[in-house]
């Protein structure tokens, strides 16, 4: 509770016999806060985070001021605020390296002679095991089974650390695997929309906000839930107490307007605003969705377009409260008290939608619901739609173009043992998957219902094709059970194969052997169709380079058609049973009939049932032993789970910061470099500095599982850092994958081992980059394994907000080009590079590379700006980063 409350804005909620405190804006408005009542809905939440903060030192009576006054100034005077979420929200690719790094704190905690319990969750903090299922079994009635056993083979390690973790740390709880997507069960379950907590003996309420260790925690603004992804880094620090730092942002509204046609889903209505918001520019900014045409769209489309915020570049996009949310709140059985508060309180707080009363936004943009049409997205962002109508004919151009490919649209390879050959745009993954689309479930059923029209016409898959359905939660196989549409996706292949982030993270499983080995035969452009969020090169499947984002229905009537060179908006999709040509049409569900379905069988019930005992888990689960105390005794034959390097010679006082000098540049890289291309991810090759190691360790070759799955293990993470298969080092531009060159040898090697060899030269690393860096999903590792590899700074044409954001949290020193970038300056790499003035560096300072060629004897000389971007992100940095800036101050916290 705010310990100062200089607007008076204190107050009391009576909703039916109970009685809430809580921070009244209104209440501030009238106190002469001002203008309080314009502000977009996402913003009266900041506010709100504040006035209940306000202790002078953190939060500011300036800070409060300064966002009543973004009603005049729009977002374009830049102040730090800092927010504090009501809790965390974790899946286990990104959760168990910050779980790794509590434990390892509480370890330093004992070195420095202080109380490892202070290492402990002062937020509630919870984590989904979720993204650690593969599709090694697919298209029968026993793939989910075989798939989990597999996950518990592979991932028994991981499991058990976090069995320990769950019983050693308050305010930590476990979702165990084969329970859902973390996303869609934090929609279903853990949010509540307004939460509350009792602090001297009173009730507050209070705004539900999180952040959460994956970007697609954006998806909960749906529920107007404000939040967002952040690093592991950042992560653990609010578990711990510290507030995130943060500036005031930019808020582009979004109107709505109208009404869905016959024919579009929420998928098309969602690829239709990624294209426009990233045409827009949203970068670092949030969005939010007001007018009219909200109130034809569910809850569960609002959580659609909110999931794919990451994809169009914002910090969130939010939507205010309203009956939507109280229906989808009551309908998947929250409490009757709480949805009763949720209503009462939006509407006291003025956070309940109004259509006729617009607030303030720095800019707003337009989308008439009636336009959207049939999409897709792809083969290489999500960015990039395409209509349904184009799809064949823009592959044929992407094939050409990008793929380079020209003149071999008709080539064929046969594969071995079969009786059909496949082309270049044939479909050989085609996946119902991820949080964006499995969590509405107007798309599933329609997939559903794709599926029992093609199958009553006699259609089936293509031999060729992958089929997959890995829902976000266990409701949609009971609704889909209860309608007898699971029988009819079976029969088209689309058994269930576990409940996870499959597909869309690189865990779509090995394709057949046969088929895999005509890819590489024929060099094949092969293409997945996923129902996913994510699309980027080399993400998928290491064997398909084209890949495309589509409705659920869209991914059916693809598997079935088979080929992306088949234009299913007009051409046949097969034969039926009577001889005839099937088309699209033929099979479409119209809108009523999806209606019908979804009311008689996604039920109350269904939510009541499957989540009555969540965190039991099931006989894999409750069999494993929960071991250790305070401290995790660490295996240290482990392969998965590490005591990181970390805090190693840690004291209390921080060393200063030294200046950069003749540093080696590790890397040169373009633009639009994600954290995909950077963060160890997807399957680890044998021949890689991963798979020695592992191999040198025992680990055989079938047994690797993904780095997704070892990132609680710095040894293999560091190895697999900037080593993706489709990254391009401009030192070594005719080779492709993660490769540079190390000078003055000129040996070419793998990025790793470069910068191991520099490491034990005494050589600090720079790395050059394009625009956009760090792009994509949160990943603590692409900025942990760059900090391992001996990197001290990356300089760019400009920075992906997390990811800057991380950067800074390890201690590495992200500079931006204020002119021009490293294109103009004729980088080979050789070059030596040093950067001065570090020791009393300051927030956005301008400060000056010097660049010397080796090979002419010529120095150059260029400005940047230092994105260390706040005092407190500075404070970090100054630490060696916000785990030992939070490890000392705890430190000393128990030395008192």
């Amino acid at each position: 509770m705010s310990s100062l409350d200089s607007f008076k804005s204190h107050a009391t909620l009576e909703v039916g016999d109970k009685s809430y405190d809580y921070y009244s804006l209104p209440a501030a408005e009238a106190e002469g806060l001002g203008n309080v009542s314009r502000l977009p809905a996402s913003l009266k939440v900041l506010l709100e985070n504040l006035l209940r903060n306000e202790d002078g030192v953190s939060v500011t009576k300036a800070d409060i001021q300064a966002i009543a006054n973004w009603v005049d100034n729009k977002g374009s005077v830049e102040h730090e605020i800092s927010f504090r979420p009501a809790r965390v929200l974790m899946q286990d690719f990104t959760g168990v390296p910050a779980v790794v790094d509590l434990a390892a704190m509480r370890d330093a905690m004992v070195k420095l002679g202080a109380d490892p319990a202070k290492i402990n969750p002062l937020n509630p903090v919870d984590l989904v095991i979720d993204h650690s299922v593969m599709i090694d079994y697919f298209g029968t009635a026993d793939a989910a089974t075989k798939n989990v056993e597999r996950e518990y083979e592979r991932n028994i390690e991981r499991y058990n650390f976090l069995r320990w973790g769950s019983s050693a740390f308050n305010n930590f709880r476990v979702v165990p695997p084969g329970t859902g997507i973390c996303h869609q069960v934090n929609l279903e379950y853990l949010a509540q929309t307004v939460w509350t907590n009792v602090a001297e003996g009173k009730t507050i309420a209070y705004p539900d906000t999180v952040v959460g260790t994956d970007s697609h925690t954006t998806m909960i603004n749906g529920l107007s839930v404000l939040g967002w992804g952040v690093g592991g880094i950042e992560a653990e620090a609010a578990m711990l107490g510290q507030p995130i730092p943060m500036l005031i942002p930019e808020v582009i509204g979004f109107k709505v307007t109208g009404k869905l046609p016959e024919g579009a889903t929420a998928t098309d209505l969602v690829l239709t605003i990624t294209q426009m918001l990233r045409k827009k520019g949203v970068v670092g900014k949030f969005v939010e969705y007001f007018g009219n045409g909200l109130l034809s769209l569910t809850l569960e489309d609002q959580a659609t377009i909110a999931n794919m915020a990451p994809e169009y570049g914002a910090t969130c996009g939010f939507f205010p409260i309203s009956q939507a949310t109280i229906d989808y709140l009551t309908a998947s059985n929250r409490e009757p008290e709480r949805v009763a508060l949720v209503e009462a309180y939006a509407k006291a707080q003025g956070l309940w939608l109004d259509p006729e009363n617009d607030p303030v936004f720095t800019d707003t943009l337009e989308l008439d619901l009636s336009t959207v049409v049939p999409s897709l997205a792809g083969p290489k962002r999500p960015q990039d739609r395409v209509l349904l109508t184009e799809a064949a004919s823009e592959f044929a151009k992407s094939l050409a173009g990008e793929f380079g490919k020209g003149g071999e649209a008709s080539k064929e390879v046969a594969v071995a043992g079969t009786d059909y050959s496949i082309n270049h745009g044939d479909v050989v993954i085609a996946a119902i998957t991820s949080c964006t689309n499995t969590s509405n479930p107007s798309v599933l059923i329609a997939a559903g219902l794709v599926a029992r029209k093609a199958r009553a016409l006699g259609l089936m898959s293509k031999p060729w094709v992958k089929t997959s359905l890995a829902p976000g939660s266990k409701v949609v196989t009971d609704y889909l059970d209860a309608s007898g549409l699971s029988a009819d996706l079976d029969a088209l292949g689309f058994n269930l194969t576990g409940y996870g982030c499959t597909t869309c993270i690189g865990n779509s499983g090995p394709l057949p052997e046969a088929v895999s080995a005509a890819i590489t035969e024929g060099d094949l452009v092969a293409a997945s169709v996923l129902s996913g969020n994510r699309n980027f090169e080399g993400r998928v499947n290491p064997d398909v380079r084209a890949n495309y984002l589509a409705s659920p229905p869209l991914v059916v009537a693809y598997a079935i058609a088979g080929s992306l060179n088949v234009d299913i908006a007009v051409d046949a999709l097969g034969t039926g049973s009577n001889g005839e040509p099937v088309y699209l049409k033929d099979i479409w569900p119209s809108n009523a009939e999806i209606a019908e379905i979804q009311r008689a069988h996604v039920t109350l019930d269904k939510f009541k049932s499957r989540y009555s005992d969540v965190f039991l888990g099931d006989e894999h689960w409750q069999a494993i032993k929960v071991s250790g105390g305070q401290t995790y005794d660490w295996e240290g034959s482990s392969t998965y789970v590490a005591n990181p390097p970390y805090f190693e010679g840690m004291t209390m006082t921080p060393e200063k910061v030294t200046d950069i000098v003749e540093a080696r540049v590790l890397g040169i890289f373009g633009d639009s470099i994600t954290t995909d291309h950077i963060s160890p991810a997807g399957s680890i090759k044998k021949t890689s500095p991963a798979g020695q190691w592992l191999t040198e360790h025992g680990v055989e070759a079938s047994e690797f599982n993904s780095y997704g799955a070892r990132r609680g293990h710095h040894e293999v993470m560091m190895r697999g850092t900037f080593a993706n298969i489709r990254i391009r080092n401009k030192i070594t531009p005719e080779i492709e994958g993660g490769v540079t060159k190390h000078f003055p040898s000129g040996d070419v090697m793998p990025i790793y081992d470069a910068a191991m060899r520099y490491k034990g030269e005494g050589r600090p690393l720079v790395i050059f980059a394009g625009k956009e860096y760090g792009t994509g999903s949160s990943r603590d590792w692409a900025a942990k394994g760059t900090r391992l590899q001996g990197v001290r700074a990356v300089i760019s044409e400009s920075f992906e907000r997390i990811h800057r954001s991380n950067l800074v949290g390890m201690g590495v020193l992200p500079l931006q080009f204020k002119v021009d970038g490293w294109a103009k300056l004729g980088l080979t790499g050789e070059e030596i590079v040093t950067i001065r003035g570090l020791e009393n560096v300051q927030p956005r300072q301008e400060l000056i590379v010097e660049l010397f060629r080796p090979s002419d004897g010529k120095m150059a000389r260029f400005p940047v700006r230092c994105r260390i971007d706040t005092p407190t992100e500075l404070e970090y940095y100054r630490n060696g980063g916000v785990m030992p800036y939070v490890l000392r101050n705890l430190a000393r916290v128990s030395a008192d």
